[in-house]
């Protein structure tokens, strides 16, 4: 029998039955070896606009994925019809597509030795109680209201709430089996202020596992209201080479670029400028690289990776020097490693490497002393477009934000362009002390020094 990596409910237990099954049909049919995942969702927005209902829907759904080997060779099928005669076509289709598809060496299940067997850390990751769609409504309604109450906001794009559960369950012929649920609630609210061709737009929104830790809706509105008010006006400035500052939004962007960088299937392919860097300094060397699965009421959390692997806190980046890659099995294996257990997948592919609750930590100085000895320099809030090049690491994006003028924020700034390499920023990051963790992905406030600005 599988071994179970969680207490799981009856819901779970119901999936994990019907993975076993399946995973018996597809050896029976004759796979070699087979895993499957089946994803349950439920989910429940509202959306208005100028105080009027726009979207008040409530969904189901769940989809099945079932991966089969024969010899080296894989296929991946997946469905959304759960009755036993569809499933039945689904393992034929599947057998009968791997004995076809070209061999691959690195492709294959977990020994049965490094599957996951818990125990399952308490993550607090599921908030199962379905709000009442009057409570969205209420959401929405205060930080609209909220907004277009601060001076100067002439207009609202509209606001959201929702919230949504999710439980996977994965089994496979190694003996693996496990599942586990996650939920999120939201908030957010968009709104335009000035007039005519001077309009400027801008956004806050808050989201979380737990209704009680969502931001105050009417404090997500004021933020937004603030910040479109904050935006008019704006300026253009010439091309020039100064400090730049990302703010908390924008700054996890780096660590994005940095963990596309360092992604074994990257790796494994020599598409990443990072590619020999094993062991070498790519950050200052105070600063780490953290990532971190088990993080309570993380919005990235999970208690196991998509391979059934265990998938424990590891440093990335350990004062300033690269440690590890992100892998999963098959990328591992292409390395000559063992994986980190950061695989992830949905229903329809295979596995990839992905990581889970990703943050640089906290610096010690404050966002104002960051800002204190700039003479001249560029905060920026939003980035736009994707101009980074995987495998040189030249970066240019797209940015608006704020002027810094003698260590203080002095007025907005549009239509600009950031342009550098992600080497050397990676090297001249300087982070603030206000990390919060409010995404998959956190980073505080970040100073780099040196990055080109083009503008007119």
């Amino acid at each position: 029998m599988p071994h179970n990596a969680s207490a799981v409910s009856d819901d779970e237990q119901g999936m994990l039955g019907r993975l076993s099954d399946l995973i018996a049909k597809a050896r029976k049919a004759g796979a070699d070896a087979a895993d499957a995942i089946v994803v349950n969702g439920v989910s429940l927005s509202h959306a208005q606009r100028l105080g009027k209902i726009e979207k008040l829907e409530r969904s189901e759904g769940s989809d099945l994925g079932l991966r089969v080997f024969v010899g080296r060779r894989q296929a991946i099928v997946s469905s959304s019809d759960m009755s036993p005669a569809a499933l039945g076509e689904l393992v034929e289709r599947a057998v009968a597509m791997a004995r076809t598809v070209p061999e691959d060496p690195y492709c294959g299940l977990a020994d049965p030795d490094r599957i996951f067997r818990g125990p399952v850390p308490d993550l607090e990751i599921c908030d199962a109680r379905e709000p009442a769609p009057e409570l969205l409504i209420e959401r929405a309604s205060k930080a609209e209201d909220a907004a277009r109450a601060v001076a100067g906001v002439t207009n609202s794009e509209g606001a959201e709430a929702g919230w949504g559960q999710t439980r996977v369950a994965l089994a496979a012929s190694n003996g693996f089996a496990g599942a586990y649920a996650v939920s999120r609630q939201s908030v957010g609210v968009a709104v335009l202020a000035g007039e005519g061709t001077g309009m400027e737009r801008d956004y806050e929104f808050s989201s979380a596992v737990f209704s009680e830790d969502l931001d105050d809706p009417a404090a997500v509105g004021h933020a937004a209201g603030e910040r479109a008010v904050k935006r008019l006006k704006p300026r253009k400035v010439g091309t020039q080479k100064v400090p730049v500052v990302f703010d908390p939004r924008v700054s996890n962007g780096l660590l994005r670029h940095l963990a596309g960088a360092i992604n074994g299937s990257a790796i494994a392919r020599g598409t990443s400028f990072l590619k020999d860097s094993m062991g070498k300094r790519i950050l200052p060397a105070a600063l780490s690289i953290i990532d971190e699965p088990h993080r309570k009421r993380g919005m990235a959390s999970k208690p196991f990776d998509a391979e059934g692997i265990a998938n424990d806190r590891i440093a990335l980046v350990e004062d300033g020097v690269l440690k590890s890659w992100v892998m999963d099995l098959r990328s591992a294996r292409q390395l000559g490693l063992e994986t980190t257990g950061r695989a992830s997948r949905g229903t329809s592919g295979p596995p990839s490497p992905s990581t889970t609750n990703l943050y640089l930590p906290a610096g010690g100085v404050t966002r104002d002393a960051l800002l204190a000895d700039i003479k001249s320099g560029f905060y920026v809030n939003e980035l736009m477009g994707f101009g980074v090049n995987a495998i040189t690491g030249d970066y240019s994006r797209g940015a608006s934000g704020f002027w810094i003028e003698n260590g203080e924020i002095a007025y907005p700034v549009s239509e600009v362009t950031i342009a550098g390499n992600l080497k050397d920023m990676f090297l001249n990051m300087l982070p603030a002390d206000d990390l919060e963790f409010r995404y998959g992905v956190n980073a505080p406030t970040v100073r780099v020094d040196g990055l080109t600005i083009a503008g007119n």
